[in-house]
């Protein structure tokens, strides 16, 4: 008989891309293929291990999370990351989206301002196998223009107001996908540079994520 307790990653992960992920208004069969490939499991804090995909966001320390995996595709599918493409990840985090974006991408420059997370990160990556990644220690809150212009740029993590620094950091026909606005209610937002001085944005889902930390805080209105 089986051992229904059993945690079985295989399974879980079919399950993950056809019952959440896939019916989530995602049709992009490279991203669907990707998440159905890669071991989340390994990513998560061992004591969330059973949970990995799950559709739930997953805490890791200092009150930073996961986002749902849902969340995660539809990321990925809006940025339409291309073989040739420079990527900027903001927010490390456990390493995973960054191992996703490695694996579309041709290079990946991923920030975090944990040092905790990185060095965890980058080993993951490496047991991967996934050469094209560069992990830094840094505050990203403000932009990270070092290696720009890029071709996407990836924010896991939100702003009450994105800094016009990261949209300036973007190559023309560049995406960044970011969260905006103030928490229970935040717009996941695509943005596309389509010249020197437009950039297009386009409201993708509603969502909830804690804001990047030192990121600007909305004034309060004092009566």
């Amino acid at each position: 008989m089986q051992n229904l307790n059993q945690f079985n990653p295989e399974q879980a992960r079919m399950n993950m891309v056809e019952q959440q992920i896939r019916p989530w208004q995602m049709f992009d069969n490279t991203v669907l293929d990707l998440f159905a490939a890669m071991p989340r499991h390994q990513f998560v804090p061992k004591d969330y291990e059973q949970l990995a995909y799950s559709d739930c966001r997953i805490p890791l320390s200092q009150n930073q999370y996961m986002m749902p995996p849902r969340e995660e595709a539809r990321m990925l599918q809006a940025l339409k990351v291309q073989p040739s493409d420079l990527v900027l990840e903001v927010g490390s985090g456990s390493g995973f989206v960054s191992a996703l974006l490695a694996n579309l991408s041709h290079k990946v420059y991923s920030v975090d301002i944990i040092a905790d997370y990185l060095e965890q990160a980058k080993n993951l990556n490496e047991d991967l196998g996934l050469t094209n990644i560069e992990f830094e220690e840094g505050d990203a809150s403000n932009g990270w223009p070092h290696y720009g212009p890029y071709d996407a740029i990836a924010i896991c993590g939100g702003f009450f107001e994105l800094p016009i620094s990261f949209k300036k950091s973007l190559a023309i026909g560049g995406r960044l996908f970011c969260f905006q606005g103030q928490t229970p209610a935040m717009q996941a937002k695509l943005i596309t540079r389509v010249s020197e001085d437009k950039w297009l944005e386009e409201n993708l889902f509603e969502s909830d994520i804690e804001l990047l930390i030192n990121a600007k805080k909305p004034e309060k209105f004092i009566f």
